[in-house]
């Protein structure tokens, strides 16, 4: 019995089924695509042809010995797949579960109980990988969201563009034709939006110095 078949039998899973699983598998796995965990079902009367589960590091792989064991029927989901997976323990083994994102249910029962939370903490662990994925990308928003909020910092307020308005509403009316106390109050405006930022230095000082021309 080679390395590759040993390392899954740390829970006594039956070693003709996990060879049988291996042999087919070896022409099923993509690229870059390892075996991550391999339970076999184990029935209460004696299981001459167990269902095994496979997972990888991009799929579950249900597998069902078929025609006497001369064939196998394969089922794969993919992890971007999976909703979320459930373990349900009972007297002689537990019932492995999944459901996928378009509402399938799949479930295997007669898993021995350490072999069922070990595939569990496999599935988990790769579901927690994906939406990791998808919280970085929450993250990326959350910070795009926040840049564009400190943009209303500098942005004027309802007030201020009140006094913009006001400001534009006085200027159809000449400089020449406003009393003192409008002038004034014309300049005093000009000056409240160059400490808001909202003019430049330059820009106060000439519009001061034409309504100064009118005093």
């Amino acid at each position: 019995m080679n390395d590759q078949i040993k390392k899954f039998l740390n829970e006594e899973q039956d070693p003709k089924a996990i060879e049988k699983v291996m042999s087919k598998l070896s022409d099923l796995l993509m690229k870059n695509e390892e075996i991550g965990y391999i339970a076999v079902q184990k029935k209460p009367a004696i299981t001459v042809l167990p269902d095994s589960i496979v997972v990888t590091n991009k799929r579950i792989i249900i597998c069902q010995p078929k025609n006497l064991g001369l064939s196998m029927n394969f089922t794969d989901y993919s992890w971007d797949e999976i909703e979320s997976t459930f373990v349900k323990e009972g007297i002689l083994g537990s019932d492995f579960s999944f459901v996928t994102k378009t509402a399938i249910s799949v479930t295997i029962e007669y898993i021995p109980k350490v072999q069922a939370r070990k595939m569990y903490a496999f599935a988990k662990e790769q579901i927690d990988v994906l939406k990791s994925g998808s919280s970085t990308t929450s993250v990326v928003e959350e910070v795009e969201t926040e840049e564009v909020t400190s943009y209303a910092e500098i942005m004027p307020t309802h007030a201020q563009f009140s006094e913009i308005e006001s400001i534009d509403t006085d200027k159809e009316k000449p400089l020449n034709e406003l009393s003192s106390d409008e002038l004034f109050e014309k300049l005093q405006n000009y000056k409240k939006l160059l400490d808001n930022g909202l003019i430049l230095q330059g820009e106060y000082d000439a519009l001061k110095k034409e309504i100064l021309s009118y005093m």
